[in-house]
């Protein structure tokens, strides 16, 4: 056991040079790999009554189970949520499709779109005793097309254009008026119709849908809007679906809406992709009363830019390591992983040369006695010793001392004690040297 400690030193002190190479490979790594992504994030939303801020609460309480802080910043709608992303000012928000083609080229282009998030249907609410046929009845109505600058009113003066109704045609008779408000106007009789958007869960929707005073009715050629509109979609709602008490819809309608479109901008961190998508799946995993389970999140509006991690996600699910692993170890492994394929392509033949490196050692420390050997040798052979043979023969007899303390590993023991053949063997040579130089003296 002691021989195999010795040996086992013999080697760690003939490698010790591998020590600062993997010491600078191992510093490397950690200087270029990147960032650990934040376990934090703002979300804007909008108000604290509206659909968006709903969804936004559960994402938030899903996230915090995986150690991540989602910050609720409320807005006005999808128009100051796109101003606060080009802003900086919060790293995702809830936009309205269609809203992202307001803005200027360079601005859209700062956009991700991480994915659709459910759809939002437009609804159209009239009073009881209102007469309404077709879309140009709205005009003879007192009608509540959205607050300025709101998705609804944004979707609404979409519609009024296809309809070629320009907003500096739209009669006074119209409000720019929306959620709570229009919904107590409408119920207090002060208007006769209105425009509202959200899912058909939103406690608004669901107080209209209760209520005997109005009735929902459906939107007319849709095709017609969809060609001229495409970042709308068709929503079939059937007899009932709303509120079966009450039968609203009483017959099957068709309305449109655009989609709630969860949206990143430049500063957020792509490895967060697949956490926050997971954490929505989860959230919508039991759909909802228009959207069938397992339908969402959807593939982003192709008005937006995608990631790469965003496009995995939606083909092939969470990524190997994160179906398995806590987000944070997961994310950890993967940055380290993808620069430790190129430093383990660097330590293989580093580990590689260990060997002969160290074969080179051991009998470098046997063979560099064996230079002195051989001048010696040629000096005799010059004849040029003749006044220092007692002096090199002393020097021979405590090298020969030393090199008993010399210490190799058992399989190089061979060539130590040839080695000490060779000192014993000059030794004698000059002794002999010596005697026959000095008989020579005595008879000459």
């Amino acid at each position: 056991m002691r021989r195999i400690l010795n040996d086992l030193k013999i080697l760690i002190l003939a490698n010790l040079w591998i020590v600062p190479v993997l010491a600078g490979l191992v510093g490397a790594l950690f200087y270029f790999v990147a960032p650990p992504p934040p376990m934090h994030a703002r979300m804007a939303t909008g108000t604290e009554t509206g659909g968006y801020h709903t969804f936004a609460k559960q994402l938030q309480a899903e996230l915090a189970e995986h150690g991540f802080e989602l910050e609720l910043v409320t807005s006005s709608g999808s128009r100051e949520n796109l101003q606060k992303l080009n802003d900086d000012e919060v790293e995702l928000a809830m936009v309205q499709s269609g809203q992202e083609l307001s803005l200027s080229p360079e601005q859209r282009e700062t956009l991700i779109g991480l994915g659709v998030m459910y759809k939002e249907p437009l609804w159209l609410f009239v009073g009881n005793k209102t007469k309404y046929e077709q879309f140009a009845d709205l005009k003879k109505l007192r009608l509540g097309i959205g607050s300025a600058q709101s998705g609804t009113q944004a979707v609404t003066q979409a519609l009024f254009e296809a309809n070629q109704i320009t907003p500096d045609l739209y009669p006074k008779n119209w409000q720019h008026i929306g959620g709570s408000k229009a919904l107590d106007a409408l119920l207090e009789g002060k208007l006769d119709a209105a425009f509202f958007i959200g899912p058909a869960e939103n406690n608004l929707v669901q107080r209209l849908a209760a209520s005997e005073q109005v009735r929902l009715v459906g939107l007319r050629r849709s095709e017609a809007y969809l060609a001229r509109l495409p970042y709308l979609s068709r929503v079939e709602v059937s007899e009932g679906m709303l509120n079966m008490a009450q039968n609203v819809p009483t017959e099957n309608i068709t309305t449109l809406g655009p989609v709630a479109t969860l949206v990143a901008g430049e500063s957020f961190h792509p490895s967060l992709t697949p956490l926050i998508l997971e954490a929505a799946r989860t959230v919508l995993e039991n759909g909802s009363l228009l959207d069938p389970a397992g339908n969402y999140p959807a593939r982003p509006p192709r008005s937006l830019n995608t990631l790469s991690e965003a496009e995995y996600y939606y083909d092939k699910g969470l990524p190997i390591l994160q179906r398995y692993l806590p987000f944070r170890i997961a994310s950890l492994a993967d940055r380290y992983i993808i620069l430790a394929i190129p430093l383990l392509v660097l330590l293989f033949p580093l580990f590689k040369a260990i060997g002969p490196i160290y074969q080179w050692r051991i009998r470098a420390r046997i063979y560099r006695w064996y230079k002195h050997l051989r001048e010696i040798d040629q000096q005799l052979y010059k004849g040029r010793l003749s006044s220092s043979l007692d002096e090199e023969i002393a020097r021979l007899e405590r090298l020969e001392d030393e090199l008993a303390r010399v210490e190799v590993p058992l399989s190089y023991s061979s060539e130590l004690y040839e080695l000490h053949m060779h000192l014993r063997y000059m030794i004698d040579r000059l002794i002999a040297y010596k005697q026959r130089t000095t008989d020579e003296g005595q008879v000459g």
